[in-house]
């Protein structure tokens, strides 16, 4: 198992690797990304970990946890840690990368990041832009392109 400075949240079937320099915002969009479930914007979502996580490919899946004593804490800016419900483990399903060098306005092609040799979906989000709406078009367009193929 290798561990990952990152936060991970299920949604839906699929967690979401969440990646990015200390500041970036890997705690707020894990915590906009359970809120949009709450407010029915998405069908579900719960934190899996946040701010380490533990990565192990199996089966060529990858699998993310929290390391034992972070399970359920989450950094609230303004409010510090706080305990909320979470998942013990999830399988990883598209990798966001916060603050990323390489993001830009229309990528060329489908962006690919490969972990424990496990190569997944990657979305990389500039410094300047609100992740979640991304984050969440990104859901529901790859989903829908899902149901068309």
């Amino acid at each position: 198992m290798t561990t990952v400075h990152a936060s991970a949240v299920l949604v839906g079937a699929r967690a979401i690797l969440i990646r990015g320099p200390a500041g970036s915002g890997k705690s707020r969009l894990a915590l906009a990304l359970i809120e949009a479930a709450n407010t029915g914007q998405l069908v579900f979502a719960r934190l899996v970990a946040d701010d380490r996580v533990l990565l192990e490919a199996v089966h060529g899946r990858l699998l993310v946890r929290p390391p034992d004593v972070l399970a359920g804490l989450i950094e609230v800016r303004g409010l510090r840690i706080r305990r909320i419900p979470h998942e013990p483990v999830a399988v990883v399903g598209w990798v966001v990368d916060l603050d990323a060098d390489d993001a830009q306005r229309l990528p060329p092609s489908a962006l690919r990041a490969t972990l424990a040799s496990v190569t997944l979906p990657r979305f990389a989000i500039p410094s300047c832009a609100d992740p979640l709406p991304v984050v969440l078009a990104a859901l529901r367009t790859t989903a829908a392109e899902a149901d068309l193929g």
